[in-house]
């Protein structure tokens, strides 16, 4: 079984998440019977829609289960080193020699518009295992992008 590293607040998120679903339930089962009971369910779309839902919901517990199940939380702040892994704060120059700054994450975490990206990334895939003063070559939808690793932080 594959893990799937994250930090601790992803992994509260997840929790957070898969609580909010399970108290979802009840109400779902109520309005499935409530639909139940206006009569002909063939062609009754509020029953209909109650049991997608219930499908949507039983769908989504059950990959958050999974993910939380193989959870390996990380703490970077307890990381050091020289290299590039998960949880390392990356500050990048571009060609421009202007700095980006990347926290390498899990995939439930990742937000590209906060700086932080998916170790899957191919950004994140490119950065892991390199050192300060290293240069990394990356193929975007854009075309290549050629950066300078210029630090490497545990925050």
């Amino acid at each position: 079984m594959e893990k799937v590293p994250m930090l601790a607040e992803g992994y509260e998120k997840l929790t957070a998440d898969l609580k909010a679903l399970r108290a979802e339930r009840p109400k779902i089962v109520d309005a499935i019977e409530e639909a139940r009971a206006h009569g002909d369910l063939s062609e009754n779309a509020e029953y209909h829609a109650a049991k997608e839902r219930q499908g949507q919901v039983e769908a989504m517990i059950g990959d958050l289960e999974d993910k939380i199940s193989r959870a390996q939380i990380i703490d970077p702040t307890a990381l050091s080193g020289d290299k590039v892994v998960f949880g390392a704060t990356v500050t990048l120059l571009d060609e421009d020699d202007k700095p980006v700054k990347y926290q390498i994450v899990g995939q439930t975490e990742a937000d590209a518009g906060k700086g932080r990206i998916s170790y899957t990334s191919p950004i994140a895939r490119a950065l892991i295992g390199k050192q300060v003063e290293d240069e990394i070559e990356v193929t975007v939808p854009s075309g290549d992008k050629f950066y300078l690793v210029e630090k490497i932080e545990f925050v």
